[in-house]
């Protein structure tokens, strides 16, 4: 007498349906990536191998022809202290980007973490990744 079943269970896995959702999930990452942008001034950054943060601050650049910007308004070298307490207002935790163009001298980047030592905000530079 054979009692044996005729439905056999096969042991295969389907990977389609699971590629179909990489592939999904890949086409709605590289949108997503296209529609973020930097709010800053274009400038060639120097390069580093240390990772960043992303966080709310505001941005401080020169450009190579020393030019001060706060949040890509231009401002004048003797009126930088005041727009950024401006700009970052009393908060808690105030912290300021600064974004120096490679080939400026440093004693500019220099004057500008020291205004924001002196009024107590933290302050990082911006590098460009290698």
């Amino acid at each position: 007498m054979n009692i044996r079943g005729r439905n056999k269970i096969t042991p295969e896995f389907s990977m389609s349906s699971m590629t179909d959702i990489v592939f999904l999930l890949l086409i709605f990452f590289m949108i997503a990536s296209t529609l973020v942008s930097a709010e800053a001034i274009d400038l060639l950054l120097p390069k580093s191998s240390s990772k960043t943060t992303q966080s709310k601050s505001v941005t401080v650049s020169i450009n190579k022809n020393l030019e001060y910007f706060v949040d890509r308004k231009k401002v004048k070298k003797n009126q930088l202290e005041r727009e950024i307490l401006a700009k970052v207002g009393k908060s808690i935790g105030r912290t300021i980007t600064l974004r120096v163009e490679e080939n400026v001298a440093m004693k500019n980047a220099v004057f500008v973490m020291d205004i924001a030592n002196r009024n107590r905000i933290k302050s990082s530079l911006a590098v460009r990744s290698k």
